[in-house]
């Protein structure tokens, strides 16, 4: 019965080392998780003597300043704080991490797919909390394109399980794009399209047509862009009441940029924009494209009228939409 015993103890002990080597040699070679966090949110690991200091002001001024042509302000990105020492579990399945160290060197680190998969990770450590917010300051444009980009590929993906057939639109405008299948044709024209997906108290709306190649002229680019979106609005987009349209809002200038879209030069507008004669208005986001090889002006807007919801989110998606565009050759 003795020998039994210490048989049965030993086949025991045998196992649970087994397990434990199995299981570290597992842990090792698992590949990242895939990252579950909500769109436009960030980890940030530092501890709260920083966080509550310059260095967290820091932090807060670059990443979660107001979006641009949102009618209330709203942040560019919802920051949650962990101490260092809590830094495991829900805090490293980010897709957007940044970690903030004092340490005895200087040093600004990007790593990808770290902790999960997809994901963007910054280090960022310094001697003094004054060298830290001068690495912060440096760096921010890089962290905040990375960001940016990556929630729109994840944005992106999402579209992927439920996509609306865009043949009407390919067909049109020789353009490839991941629509949801929620937004629905609402207006076709021979150069314009229209599409919605509603809301809770509102909706979101995509259109898309082309203007001749001169229409909008590089030194008077933003009077172009207002002229031309006021005049679709003219045509096509107005209140359910008789003498209503839409019209971008006079109360506030529009946030122009140029940019680079489907390999092809762009102006990015962003304002807001208000029914003539009714209550309605909300934020638009404007993309006109130079397709040089078809000697057109494509323009992709979307706008969205939610008066009882935040905006930001809503409006990312459809600038997810739009940088979603392929022009076929």
């Amino acid at each position: 019965m003795g020998f039994i015993s210490v048989m049965n103890k030993t086949l025991f002990l045998w196992l649970f080392v087994s397990f434990l080597a199995s299981s570290c040699s597992f842990k090792e070679d698992k590949l990242p998780e895939e990252s579950s966090a909500a769109i436009n949110t960030i980890s940030v690991i530092i501890d709260d003597q920083l966080w509550n200091g310059e260095v967290g002001d820091s932090i807060r001024n670059k990443f979660a300043s107001p979006v641009l042509g949102l009618p209330q302000e709203e942040p560019l990105f919802s920051i949650n704080q962990y101490p260092v020492k809590l830094f495991e579990g829900f805090s490293t399945d980010s897709r957007n991490i940044i970690i903030v160290k004092k340490e005895n060197e200087n040093k600004f680190e990007f790593k990808k797919n770290e902790f999960a998969s997809p994901q963007n990770a910054f280090h960022i450590s310094g001697k003094t909390s004054f060298e830290i917010i001068d690495l912060l300051e440096k760096n921010a444009p890089e962290i905040i394109k990375k960001m940016r980009d990556i929630e729109i590929v994840h944005n992106q993906k999402i579209f992927k399980d439920s996509l609306l057939d865009t043949k009407k639109i390919q067909k049109k405008f020789n353009i490839d794009l991941l629509i949801p299948s929620k937004y629905e044709y609402v207006m076709r024209r021979k150069n314009f399209i229209w599409l919605k997906s509603e809301i809770i108290s509102g909706n979101t709306s995509l259109i898309i047509y082309q203007i001749p190649w001169k229409s909008i002229r590089p030194k008077y680019a933003v009077t172009d862009v207002v002229i031309t979106r006021d005049s679709i609005g003219r045509a096509y987009i107005h209140g359910s009441d008789y003498g209503t349209e839409m019209v971008s809002d006079e109360a506030y200038s529009p946030y122009f940029s140029k940019t680079t879209l489907a390999g092809n030069k762009a102006y990015e507008t962003r304002g807001t924009w208000q029914m003539k004669n009714d209550f309605m208005s909300g934020p638009f986001i404007n993309y006109v494209i130079f397709d040089k090889a078809h000697r057109r002006i494509l323009v992709l807007e979307g706008f969205c009228y939610a008066p009882s919801k935040e905006k930001r989110d809503l409006m990312f998606e459809l600038e997810s939409i739009i940088k979603s565009i392929q022009i076929k050759k």
